[in-house]
């Protein structure tokens, strides 16, 4: 029987604070039950093993990150609305980088769907019906607009700007102006006209 005190929660909230410390990749059953004071087979009445636990962590983040993303929007449009939500994803990337990883994991469909995933595509559809994208335009801009947040994110984090003297912020907010004006002027398909769509 677990020791009093461990539930799946606690476990997970330990694992996604591991993983921010030491990286997704390196959270262990046995880290974690040493961090408890207890033996690894005492939590594998919560858990099964190491994957379970990331998939738990990826859940989590995914749910912050969904929360933030909701409150940094309430009120917002446009381009302010796309800064907002864009600034939420790289700050709670340098803020918790293990959780932020775990949030790129492929969950399988039935997690995925009881996850904040849906929560995160709604809110960036949100914001692109604002500069009046439809389908499949949306869906595209939807790729377009996680390809670029999670490349710069990640590419950040490995240290691949610090070799000029540029700022990673100037140039974030470059990339930001960038995105907000291919938005604003997205090009047009064969056949829109003809249907009475617009960009």
């Amino acid at each position: 029987m677990a020791r009093a005190g461990v539930t799946v929660e606690r476990l997970a909230e330990a694992a996604a604070q591991l993983a921010d410390e030491v990286g997704l990749e390196n959270v262990t059953v046995s880290e974690l039950a040493r961090r408890f004071g207890v033996k690894d087979a005492s939590l594998y009445s919560h858990i099964r093993n190491a994957h379970e636990l990331r998939v738990r962590v990826a859940v989590l983040a995914l749910a912050e990150l969904a929360d933030r993303g909701a409150a940094a929007l309430a009120g917002r449009a446009g381009k302010d609305a796309l800064v907002a939500f864009a600034n939420v994803y790289r700050d709670y990337a340098r803020e918790h980088p293990g959780r932020y990883t775990a949030a790129q994991v492929e969950l399988d469909p039935e997690t995925a769907k009881a996850s904040a995933a849906r929560r995160h595509s709604d809110m960036t559809r949100a914001i692109l019906r604002g500069y009046s994208l439809v389908e499949p335009d949306q869906t595209d801009a939807v790729r377009l607009l996680g390809s670029i947040f999670h490349g710069f994110v990640s590419l950040e984090q490995a240290g691949g700007f610090r070799h000029h003297p540029r700022g990673a912020d100037e140039s974030w907010g470059r990339v930001l102006d960038t995105l907000d004006v291919a938005l604003r002027n997205w090009p047009a398909q064969a056949g829109d006209t003809a249907a009475g769509r617009t960009p």
